[in-house]
């Protein structure tokens, strides 16, 4: 990349303004794809490398998003936003002590910026929390389980409590219904039964497969949902255009069921309490979000910290580690979070003996069935979002070759119509949040499956209005500064 002409220095300011336009109207992928147009044309401009970073920031590709921000230091190392969009990319990702030395960094380029100081201020307080929680930790192996010390038929219900009940044992639709429409109005559910539905959706779960085998009878439907990310309404929404789930009308929630969303408590008790009514009516599959250090950044864990107790944050964390990564309808139809794999050959035995009682480590198998993307091009590439990677055309087919199988779904990626059709026909994203975090603008979508053909039948459908509670809301101060 040399010294640009001067025509080429006046056209890519003119397409940068474009840009800056698409971003601010939500439209991060046009953005992205403007500001790369942009540096074709002046790759020595370190504002287009910062901007473009933000707008990779937005669509969750924060892999990238450091990569433009480090190519923007290069190019200026006196140039703060390079440091700041970088810091928040790291931040995001979890990566503390790589934010703080850019917000140290940040600090020192603007002394006198009281946002930098406030920045850096939170980044710090950030990494002597993680700094406190490792030196407490125990390795996993050692760690009690919580679940086997809580015993919720000692907890007293007071008489006022007007919510849902649960008599006895079993949890019955008419139970469900009820607590839904409690939520809807923005009522608590009595932590005793709270704890019934996370304790017992944890025993059906212990005795899962990692990979699970659905199997459709002919003439029977099956439905296919993928990212809820805490959005409540919305999900009641799919109910409604949908069904109630039942062994008849039976779901499959392709993971990322909390975080972001402020109503994340809401969705997981409910999805938990419709597989406790019936595991015929309801499977889960864990997605990336489904762990530890994303609900400690992206808002689950503040969520049920206010609405239930620290107990329950733990409990939540034990039963995740306990919920399949993969299912497979009918032989046909492979259905997993995130995407496929770094090595050909995969088999679905490969999937099965995954060790997945565990917070998902940062590579293998597990790591990529929850963070993999697909790409256009053929081959694998790195991943935008700096886990996993990103897989061609090429690698689906063999891998549905290798195992005698006919379709991949996935979830893990917004999409404008709530769903993408790629890799020749083989492959399908499908994301059920529309209008994530209330700014993108999306469709959600679901996928029908009608058995023997298994032919998949797509519907996009719109955001519904929510109670005025902003998403990240329990997020920490530090995700807040950002969403």
């Amino acid at each position: 990349m040399g010294d640009a002409s001067q025509p080429d220095v006046e056209r890519a300011e003119q397409i940068k303004t474009q840009a800056n336009e698409a971003f601010k109207c939500h439209k991060f992928f046009q953005a992205v794809d403007l500001y790369s147009q942009a540096i074709e044309l002046n790759g020595l401009n370190a504002v287009y490398w910062a901007n473009r970073a933000f707008a990779h920031s937005k669509l969750e590709e924060y892999g990238s998003a450091i990569q433009d921000a480090t190519k923007a230091i290069d190019i200026d190392p006196k140039y703060s936003k390079g440091y700041y969009r970088r810091g928040a990319a790291h931040m995001a990702m979890g990566k503390f002590k790589d934010a703080l030395k850019d917000f140290q960094q940040l600090k020192r380029l603007c002394p006198n910026d009281p946002d930098a100081a406030k920045k850096l201020k939170e980044c710090e307080k950030a990494v002597q929390k993680l700094r406190f929680e490792e030196a407490i930790s125990t390795g996993d192996a050692e760690r009690k389980s919580v679940a086997t010390s809580i015993d919720f038929h000692s907890i007293e219900v007071e008489p006022q409590y007007s919510g849902a009940r649960i008599e006895g044992d079993v949890i019955t639709q008419g139970f469900v219904k009820k607590m839904m429409d409690d939520f809807k109005n923005q009522k608590t559910l009595h932590r005793r039964y709270a704890y019934q539905i996370v304790l017992q959706t944890r025993k059906i779960l212990l005795d899962k497969p990692t990979l699970v085998d659905i199997n459709v009878e002919d003439g029977a439907n099956f439905t296919v949902c993928g990212d809820v990310h805490g959005q409540f309404y919305d999900l009641l929404n799919i109910f409604e255009l949908n069904g109630l789930p039942s062994d008849s009308n039976p779901y499959l929630f392709n993971g990322d069921f909390v975080d972001r969303g402020s109503f994340s408590l809401e969705v997981i008790l409910t999805l938990f309490a419709f597989m406790c009514m019936s595991p015929r009516a309801m499977y889960l599959a864990r997605g990336n979000h489904e762990s530890k250090s994303m609900n400690k950044i992206y808002g689950f864990e503040g969520e049920v910290r206010s609405k239930l107790s620290d107990t329950f944050v733990e409990l939540f964390a034990e039963v995740f580690c306990c919920l399949p990564l993969a299912h497979v309808i009918n032989h046909k139809v492979f259905i997993v979070h995130g995407g496929l794999f770094s090595v050909d050959g995969v088999k679905l035995s490969d999937i099965r003996n995954i060790d997945r009682f565990r917070e998902p480590p940062e590579e293998g198998l597990m790591c990529e069935v929850l963070w993999s993307d697909p790409q256009p091009l053929p081959g694998r590439g790195p991943s935008k979002r700096g886990v996993g990677l990103s897989f061609g055309g090429d690698v689906t087919k063999r891998f549905l070759e290798d195992n005698n199988l006919e379709l991949v779904v996935r979830s893990h990626e917004v999409k404008d119509e709530g769903y993408e059709i790629e890799h020749g026909g083989k492959l399908i994203t499908v994301f059920s949040a529309p209008n994530y975090c209330d700014q993108m603008g999306n469709k959600g979508a679901f996928i029908r499956f009608q058995a023997p053909l298994l032919k998949p039948d797509i519907v996009s459908f719109s955001a519904v209005p929510h109670p005025d509670v902003k998403p990240m809301a329990y997020a920490n101060n530090f995700m807040r500064f950002f969403s």
